[in-house]
């Protein structure tokens, strides 16, 4: 073959390549162009837009701005909207929208035509080497195989082009997407501020203001200001704005409208200048002795609401608890001193004598219509003597029932012990908000047992754990754990959890939770070791359905959503005594679930993703 004809076809060839990539180069450039153009066109469609209050992704109101928000009127619930199920990303065009074929039909007519005239072409160009004719002497065959040859790949690398660009987006919008709803949850926890439910302090009059400023100086007692101003409200007011003034920091964030003060007026709270709202969450359904009861519960810890009620599943799926009242009687015992130890201990002798049981029993319920004096128990100590009495209280918790009964007994002492000197009412043999092992043995208040089986089916589906490795646990920590740690009443995973929980969502005294908690867990294999036997012993509840915070709006909804609220005429006591065993049900569901995370190792990962704020809160005052 002639050298010439070598070179010039080595030179046709290179500017075919050359050709060739300069197309190539256009082809992508416009690719990019055209596919930025269908998503905004169809972006810019009006019957594609979704109405300006709803966004079509979330399938959701849209969100409110980052602007903090501060009054009621705009506290429209917004926190996390959706889950990554819903936020799937809107269509994107396709390459193939815009063929009339179908796409295999289409590209495989492309194909065929590709390979077919580059295959002929190649033939025509090696019969023409051969036979020393031009390469550039085409015939109208020819001509029409290299205009095909040459739509063909620009469709090929069009198509591809497309694809390419278009999967590239589309990942890239994907990865937004899923940055957008994690950083969505994260700024839940960590960047949202506080929602305010005052915008402004309330509006005083300058009758009002004065006597701000008189509070301030001193001339007007602080704790005065409801009998002098005779609105609770106002006097709320007034106290708050003194105090703002005063320390030069602001409550804001500190409700102050929705709450009725005359409500807690000697009765719950002096001097108020607000309230703090608590969530309340439900844990149940409760099946306990037959019945079902929804338990709410007052909480900032995240997890145990959903960890109760997940408890209460799995006692609902084994047929129930059933927990049963051993004891209810509230304590009183004050501290009485004579001169010598002799006549302290014939005080001892009187008092523990059945004869005169009767006697103090008639002085002792004059105190109340509800009080009944059940025993008395004496301890002393050299030349004092600690006198324990018990009684029932009713519906009440009763310390102040008990304490007007022993104050009675007291008076009629002193007749016939005249040198008998009272050195106080409370002299903590009662024992009153204090770990103390009189509770512990005797029991204060109501004494309940509550237990449970549940089978082995449930104990690995609901609760995700092993009958055997509950049992172990339950004795390494509850048991041998806590008598290495010296616990007094506190064999237990966190019983005072739940009992404050339930305490403060029904309006009784938090600081009783102290021996209210204390309880013993055990755990046992039973029926041939296939399923669990769960109980929790708490000898020592305090409860009560009147008086205190009981009568509050809130809690005594929280008491009727038990069937507990107020007294019960039929049988004095019944709504009390229900409210003790609600709760040893609770802490029996909040027991059996917390050892069961434990057992499974889910512990740390579910508080870490329910239980953690990484929410700075000085930054946000």
């Amino acid at each position: 073959m002639d050298v010439g004809v070598e070179h010039q076809m080595e030179i046709k060839l290179r500017i075919l390549a050359s050709t060739l990539t300069h197309l190539h180069y256009y082809i992508n450039t416009n690719t990019i162009t055209t596919t930025i153009y269908l998503q905004n066109h169809r972006l810019r469609q009006p019957d594609h837009r979704p109405p300006p209050e709803m966004d079509l992704r979330r399938k959701l109101p849209p969100r409110p701005s980052s602007a903090t928000v501060f009054n009621n009127e705009n506290r429209s619930s917004s926190p996390i909207k959706s889950s990554a199920v819903d936020r799937s990303p809107s269509p994107v065009p396709k390459a193939s929208d815009a063929l009339p074929l179908p796409l295999y039909l289409t590209n495989g007519i492309f194909f065929t035509l590709f390979f077919s005239v580059a295959y002929y072409l190649l033939h025509r160009w090696r019969d023409k080497i051969r036979s020393s004719t031009p390469l550039h002497v085409v015939t109208l065959s020819e001509l029409a195989a290299i205009v095909s040859l040459i739509a063909s790949f620009i469709y090929l690398l069009g198509f591809f082009g497309i694809d390419f660009v278009q999967s590239f987006i589309t990942t890239s919008r994907n990865d937004d997407d899923s940055y957008a709803l994690e950083n969505e949850v994260e700024q839940h926890h960590s960047e949202s501020k506080p929602r305010f439910t005052d915008v402004t302090d309330p509006v005083l009059t300058e009758e009002d203001e004065a006597i701000v400023k008189s509070v301030i100086c001193g001339t007007i007692p602080s704790y005065s200001l409801e009998s002098k101003v005779g609105d609770c409200f106002k006097a709320a007011s007034i106290r708050r704005k003194a105090l703002e003034q005063t320390t030069g920091r602001s409550l804001l964030g500190l409700p102050l409208e929705g709450f009725d003060y005359d409500s807690i007026l000697g009765q719950c709270c002096e001097m108020p200048v607000g309230y703090v709202q608590l969530p309340v969450g439900i844990a149940g359904p409760l099946l306990l002795n037959g019945c079902e009861y929804m338990v709410p519960m007052a909480t900032t810890e995240g997890c145990l609401v959903a960890s109760t009620n997940r408890g209460c599943k799995a006692i609902f799926a084994c047929g129930g608890a059933t927990a049963v009242l051993l004891k209810d009687g509230m304590t009183r015992a004050p501290v009485v001193r004579f001169a010598t130890a002799e006549r302290a201990s014939q005080l001892k002798f009187y008092l523990e004598d059945a004869a005169n049981f009767d006697t103090l029993t008639v002085v002792f319920n004059k105190s109340s219509r509800f009080a009944r004096l059940q025993n008395i128990q004496c301890s002393i100590a050299g030349k004092n003597l600690y006198i324990r009495f018990t009684c029932s209280t009713g519906d009440a918790m009763g310390m102040n029932m008990v304490s007007k009964g022993v104050q009675n007994v007291l008076d009629f002492l002193q007749n016939d012990f005249p040198d008998m000197d009272v050195i106080g009412i409370s002299g903590n043999f009662c024992s009153d908000k204090k770990p103390a092992a009189v509770n512990w043995i005797e029991g204060r208040g109501k004494s309940v047992v509550c237990e449970a089986v549940i089978t082995e089916d449930v104990v690995k589906k609901v609760l995700k754990t092993t009958v055997p490795a509950l049992v172990e646990l339950n004795m390494l920590k509850n048991l041998t754990g806590s008598a290495i740690a010296g616990s007094l009443g506190g064999f237990n995973a966190h019983a005072a959890n739940i009992v404050s929980a339930v305490f403060i969502a029904t309006g009784q005294d938090p600081a009783q939770n102290i021996e209210s908690s204390h309880c013993i867990t055990m755990m046992e294999a039973v029926n041939n070791g296939k399923d669990l036997h769960v109980s929790v012993t708490m000898p020592s509840i305090e409860v009560g359905t009147v008086g205190g915070g009981t009568q509050l709006a809130s809690q005594s909804a929280c008491l009727n959503l038990l069937g507990a609220k107020g007294s019960n005429r039929e049988s004095p006591g019944s709504n009390a005594r229900l409210l003790a065993r609600v709760v040893a049900g609770s802490v029996l569901a909040g027991e059996l679930s917390l050892m069961s995370a434990i057992s499974a190792g889910q512990l740390v990962k579910s508080h870490m993703k329910y239980n953690r704020s990484s929410r700075d809160i000085a930054s946000t005052v």
